[in-house]
C-alpha cells in the first residue's frame, strides 16, 4: 500500500502551466501545440506578452487573451489549492504521467489530492462501467478489483456509482493502489464524495483537470473518461450496455493504443450489450481475473500474503455439503436444497453464517456462489 504523502505539491513550473490553463479558449491540444511551438511553456508566455507571431490556430482574439496574462489569478489558485491540501502537476514536473507523453489530448495539468507518484505505476488497469449495474456485477467487480490490486495492480475509475465505486472499494479492501478521476473539480464535491475522495488519497490519489470549484457537467465525462484511458495501460469493462460512457474509456483507450478487456454476460438482457459489442469489435474476452494479468504479463507481484483470504474449513458436515455443491458454480436456493438434502428452514442460516464470513455471495434470483469463484485464479 502507498500512503498520501501529506502534504500538498505544486511546483513554480505548474503556476506557469496554469497562467495557460486561464486563457479562455485555449484548452488541451491548442495549449500543448503552443508549447511545443515555442519550445516551452517558458518562451510561450515570455512571446505572449509582447504579442504573438502568427500560429495557426491563434487569432487576434485569442493572442490578446495570451498577452493579458493571468500570473496574479494563478498564484492565488495555487495558494487556495495549498490551503485545501490540493496538489498542482503540469508535464514539465517529475511526477507528471509517463502514459501522457505521446497523448495529444493529455491535460494540461492535472489537480491532485493524495500520492501523485502512484501516477507513474506501471502495473495501472482502468475498471469502468454501469453507473446501474446489477448486484452480480458490482460484486464481481469488487471481488476482481481485490484480487488485482493484491497482485499489484493500480485499479485507476472515475468514482462514480455502481462498477466504479465496486473497483475502488475492492482495491482498498485488498490495501493496494487506487486511482480516481473526476468529471468536477476536487472542491465541487457533494453527499458522499468528499468521504469517498478521502479514502481514495490514503492509498492513492484523486485528480482532475478541472478548476477546485468547477461543478460536474454531462460535457465533463467524456473528458474525464479520456484521462482514465490515458493514465491506465489497459482497461477493462465489467458490464456496461450500450449507451454506457465506460464504451467511450475503451475506445479511447483502443485508439491510444492501449489493450482492452471486456467481460461478458448473459445475452437475454441488455446490460452486457455494449461489453459483446466491444468483443466483436477486438476486445479481449476475459472470464477470470487471472486471464487478464497473464495476457498483460502482471504475474508475479503480489502484495502481504495478508491480502488474501485464508482458506475456510468448514465447521460441520453440512456446511462442507454446501460448498461442495456451491464448488461447481452458482445454484438456485431449491436446487442448492436438493443436492444437499436439506430444508430450506435448515439450509438458510447455513448461507446466511457463510455470507456473513464472506465464503459465498448472494446473486440475484436466489441464487449462490462461491466467493472464490468471483476472483478465481
Amino acid at each position: 500500500m502507498v500512503q498520501s504523502s501529506g502534504a500538498a505539491f505544486s511546483s513554480a513550473r505548474a503556476a506557469r502551466w496554469l497562467e495557460l490553463a486561464l486563457v479562455h479558449g485555449v484548452g488541451p491540444m491548442l495549449g500543448r501545440r503552443l508549447v511545443a511551438a515555442f519550445g516551452g511553456i517558458e518562451p510561450l508566455l515570455a512571446a505572449a506578452e509582447t504579442g504573438l507571431p502568427s500560429v495557426p490556430g491563434v487569432g487576434p482574439q485569442l493572442s490578446a487573451a495570451l498577452a493579458h496574462g493571468h500570473k496574479d489569478e494563478a498564484l492565488a489558485l495555487l495558494a487556495r489549492c495549498e490551503a485545501a491540501g490540493i496538489g498542482v502537476i503540469c508535464p514539465d514536473d517529475d511526477l507528471w504521467p509517463p502514459s501522457f507523453e505521446l497523448l495529444e489530448d493529455a491535460p494540461l495539468l492535472l489537480f491532485v489530492k493524495g500520492n501523485p507518484s502512484v501516477l507513474g505505476g506501471e502495473r495501472m488497469l482502468a475498471v469502468v462501467g454501469a453507473r446501474k449495474a446489477s448486484r452480480e456485477g458490482v460484486l464481481l467487480t469488487r471481488r476482481w478489483s481485490h484480487y488485482l490490486a493484491s497482485h499489484g495492480v493500480s485499479v485507476v475509475s472515475g468514482m462514480a456509482a455502481g462498477i466504479d465505486a465496486a473497483a475502488h472499494g475492492g482495491a482498498l479492501e485488498a490495501e493496494g493502489i487506487t486511482v480516481a478521476v473526476l468529471g468536477c473539480g476536487l472542491l465541487a464535491l457533494n453527499g458522499e464524495q468528499p468521504r469517498q475522495v478521502e479514502a481514495v488519497a490514503r492509498q492513492g490519489c484523486v485528480v482532475s483537470e478541472f478548476f477546485p470549484a468547477q461543478s460536474a457537467r454531462p460535457e465533463y465525462f467524456p473528458r474525464r473518461n479520456r484521462i482514465i484511458a490515458g493514465l491506465a495501460q489497459a482497461t477493462l469493462v465489467m458490464e456496461a450496455d450500450l449507451r454506457s460512457g465506460s464504451l467511450i474509456t475503451a475506445r479511447l483507450a483502443a485508439e491510444y493504443g492501449r489493450e482492452v478487456f471486456a467481460v461478458p454476460g448473459s445475452v437475454l438482457g441488455s446490460a452486457h450489450a455494449g461489453c459483446h459489442q466491444l468483443i466483436r469489435d477486438g476486445a479481449v474476452l476475459v472470464e477470470q481475473a487471472d486471464q487478464l494479468l497473464q495476457q498483460m504479463g502482471w504475474q508475479g507481484a503480489d502484495l502481504p500474503s495478508r491480502n488474501r483470504k485464508m482458506e475456510y474449513n468448514p465447521v460441520d458436515a453440512q456446511e462442507a455439503a454446501v460448498l461442495a455443491a456451491l464448488a461447481g458454480g452458482a445454484l438456485h436456493l431449491d436446487s442448492m436444497a436438493e443436492t444437499c438434502g436439506l430444508t430450506l428452514p435448515e439450509l438458510s442460516p447455513i448461507l446466511l453464517r457463510l455470507e456473513l464470513q464472506g465464503v459465498v455471495e448472494r446473486l440475484p434470483g436466489s441464487r449462490y456462489l462461491l466467493a472464490s469463484e468471483l476472483c478465481k485464479t
